[in-house]
């Protein structure tokens, strides 16, 4: 099986994984799910990780052909649009992205906003197939945490965003607006239906006990140490469990700031008249969240 080359790039700050993933033949590579650096408290933003990734793409001679995000994120604004700016690879996501568009526009009342994916340079339908140089990779719908997320399986690597997590961190939530915990599940069972040497990458590691940080696992050990599916072997119990911890969770605390951001393709909101840009927060709109 083909094997591309992978850097991890972790972000402390969210716990978030961002992948350079290359061909080492043709030296070929994409970036999956960068980060771009946002304090809540102050309102500034940082691109720290998405130069360090550059950099490294600079140091190793690798040709940067496209940006990929799984999703749009909840808990970390997406460097993607910078990258695009800084190296003019095109961006990408799965189709259902417009999907949560149409979700958050009215959450934000934002009538103008287009709703149908024109802010990445291309769509992924599930079951496409593309390539990373002489690396063939394809997309898999994987909703369940949200209604747009997709796995990219490059070669024998799969990057499953945040439906798995490493074995002792069980699975993602499945109760932001169109997530859904029947539907993840389903997601977590075609995953598991990958060649058993497939390498899984996963997008979060919350270092459960404090333990150093982990993102690569494989489908065997997900099996049989996967906290949440060694425990929850069949649908109905893993969905009952699921919803149950999803409702004592209080949302992340940058949702309302990464989601304005995320569904515009990383773009920051528009400076308004004075030279200033802002985060719009819909106040009271997920009364009767669970608070920190």
């Amino acid at each position: 099986m083909q094997k591309p080359d992978i850097a991890a790039f972790y972000d402390q700050r969210t716990s978030s994984v961002q992948y350079v993933v290359a061909d080492p033949e043709t030296l070929d590579c994409v970036i999956i799910d960068p980060v771009l650096e946002y304090d809540e408290k102050s309102g500034q933003t940082a691109t720290n990780h998405a130069d360090e990734m550059l950099d490294y793409i600079a140091r190793r001679s690798y040709r940067l052909v496209q940006i990929l995000d799984t999703h749009p994120h909840a808990d970390h604004l997406s460097a993607a649009h910078y990258l695009h700016t800084r190296t003019g690879a095109p961006t990408a996501i799965g189709a259902e992205v417009r999907q949560v568009q149409k979700i958050w526009c009215e959450i934000y009342n934002w009538p103008d906003l287009a709703c149908d994916g024109s802010q990445w340079d291309h769509l992924f339908e599930n079951g496409e197939t593309f390539k990373v140089g002489n690396l063939d990779a394809h997309v898999i719908h994987s909703p369940g945490h949200t209604l747009a997320s997709v796995t990219y399986v490059i070669g024998d690597a799969a990057f499953i965003h945040d439906t798995l997590f490493m074995p002792d961190g069980g699975t993602a939530r499945a109760d932001f607006p169109g997530g859904n915990a029947t539907a993840l599940w389903n997601s977590i069972q075609t995953i598991l239906q990958l060649p058993e040497d497939t390498r899984l990458f996963t997008g979060h590691d919350y270092r459960p006990n404090g333990r150093e940080a982990r993102w690569e696992s494989r489908i065997g050990e997900q099996l049989q140490d996967n906290i949440h599916l060694s425990r929850y072997r069949d649908e109905a119990s893993f969905v009952a469990a699921r919803q149950a911890r999803d409702a004592t969770l209080p949302i992340p605390k940058l949702m309302l700031h990464a989601l304005q951001v995320n569904i515009r393709g990383g773009r920051l909101p528009e400076p308004e008249d004075n030279g200033q840009r802002y985060i719009k927060i819909p106040l009271g709109r997920f009364d009767g969240a669970p608070w920190e």
